[in-house]
């Protein structure tokens, strides 16, 4: 289903309207503590390799970036992980509702530190890019941004907000999640589909079609994983856990381990640690 701007800025506003109500009133309990008392480490997790990926055959999200990366902290906490799945849009409204305790891969947008809390220090960083119709001359996103020029993008998303601030004169198509937008390029009813560099290659892996590109000027950011408002303790463990994984390393093999059992060499796809990015 193909979501307007206007039902997409609805949804921003929605979740805009609940930042005055923080999740962890005076007196309830921490999310360190409820997790340890639950037994269970709650991530959300969304069909969007390398990041989350579900197997098919049995039902389980065994593999990606944010499955390795919430089995640690549960693993660190002496806890299960538990997977609850979200989608990119409603995943803000799944923190302060508690049906999760964090959700990777959201970027700490100005419109979305009024509803959750972020960690200080990045997760990993990665480039917009599209992965578009092997016909369709692209070089720069002014390329893009022209009538009749159709992008599937996610709604609710980073990549949903750059399109609308840089191709306003383009159609863009607002899906629920990555998979949605996937299809509408794969059955033509887009002419490319925007998201960050790293989905795009497991797309185009499993499509055979399309041409991947990272338009110029390149948007190159953070990402980073959200929390519900107002835990300052688990937003500090959580931001101690992210800087240990990408100081040692292992937030890079983690990336490269996802892109690997997704059948792509990691060789092709630029880095996501800063430092490495040529």
């Amino acid at each position: 289903m193909t979501i307007t701007r206007r039902h997409s800025l609805a949804i921003i506003a929605a979740g805009a309207g609940l930042a005055g109500q923080p999740f962890l009133a005076f007196g309830q309990t921490a999310t360190l503590d409820d997790v340890k008392k639950r037994g269970t480490f709650r991530i959300g997790v969304t069909q969007a390799p390398p990041w989350y990926s579900k197997d098919p055959r049995s039902g389980e999200w065994n593999s990606g970036l944010g499955i390795a990366m919430g089995r640690a902290m549960a693993q660190t906490l002496g806890v299960k992980m538990e997977t609850v799945e979200v989608a990119w849009g409603t995943a803000i409204a799944a923190l302060q509702s508690d049906k999760i305790d964090l959700m990777f891969m959201l970027d700490a947008t100005a419109e979305r530190r009024q509803a959750v809390d972020f960690p200080e220090a990045p997760l990993l960083f990665y480039s917009l890019a599209v992965l578009a119709r092997e016909d369709l001359p692209v070089k720069a996103w002014a390329d893009l941004n022209k009538p009749g020029v159709r992008i599937a993008v996610p709604q609710a998303s980073s990549m949903d907000r750059f399109l609308t601030e840089h191709a306003a004169k383009a159609e863009i198509q607002r899906y629920p999640d990555n998979a949605a937008a996937i299809a509408a390029f794969q059955s033509g009813r887009a002419d490319a589909v925007c998201l960050f560099h790293p989905p795009l290659l497991a797309a185009r892996q499993r499509l055979g079609k399309g041409a991947i590109v990272v338009p110029t000027p390149a948007q190159s950011q953070a990402s980073s994983a959200a929390l519900r408002k107002g835990d300052t303790a688990f937003a500090a463990w959580v931001d101690k856990q992210l800087v240990q994984y990408y100081q040692s390393g292992q937030t890079q093999k983690w990336y490269e381990q996802a892109l690997s059992e997704f059948g792509l060499d990691p060789k092709l796809a630029p880095p996501v640690m800063k430092e490495m990015i040529k």
